[in-house]
């Protein structure tokens, strides 16, 4: 399991006249990060350089910046902090001090490897959807079940013989919830899997 930020962060650092400032936020999919990209692009700005890993979804640009030196270095620095659902943006200023292709990797990456070290985290919980059918004699068993392995419920209906639960739990706790209503109910629960 990996970490994630609890909140936005921000780091800025000069070198050699040029400004670097590094956002980094959370993103649960590739709409939020684009997103979060808009809103923090500064368009004054000589570069918005960026890099989002979302799961096994990652994109970075160099925004002009020659390749590999801006983009990369910033995805390096979500990874090398392994972390996972994050974007960050870093928006230079340009000094009129050239800084060389090694002097870029250092200023885009050191920028985000720095506001991500500083960031607060926070456990990334992978979250499982479920469905589930019970009988009318057998709620009570499954609301305290529920409320035991932190499920929330989705949606719910009621039928003539019982309800049906659209849930969403942490991943680590789907076998658990399933053995105490199997023991609870008598195995009269049925289950499915949606995600």
């Amino acid at each position: 399991m990996s970490d994630t930020l609890a909140a936005p962060a921000t780091h800025a650092i000069e070198v050699r006249h040029s400004r670097f400032l590094a956002r980094a936020a959370t993103a649960a999919s590739v709409a939020d990060a684009l997103a979060f990209l808009a809103a923090h692009a500064d368009r004054g700005a000589t570069h918005n350089c960026w890099a989002y890993r979302i799961g096994v979804d990652y994109r970075s640009s160099d925004d002009g910046e020659p390749a590999g030196t801006a983009g990369r270095p910033i995805l390096a620095a979500i990874d090398g902090q392994a972390l996972d659902q994050v974007v960050v943006v870093v928006t230079r200023w340009y000094g009129g001090i050239k800084l060389g292709a090694g002097g870029l990797v250092r200023a885009y990456g050191g920028a985000a490897a720095e506001c991500l070290r500083t960031a607060t985290r926070r456990p990334l919980v992978r979250l499982c959807e479920l469905e589930l059918r019970a009988g009318f004699e057998d709620l009570g068993a499954v609301h305290a079940s529920l409320l035991a392995h932190g499920a929330a419920k989705v949606a719910e209906s009621f039928e003539s013989d019982g309800v049906r639960m659209q849930l969403s739990l942490p991943a680590d706790q789907v076998e658990a919830l399933r053995s105490r209503l199997r023991d609870a109910t008598r195995d009269r629960v049925r289950w499915e899997r949606r995600s």
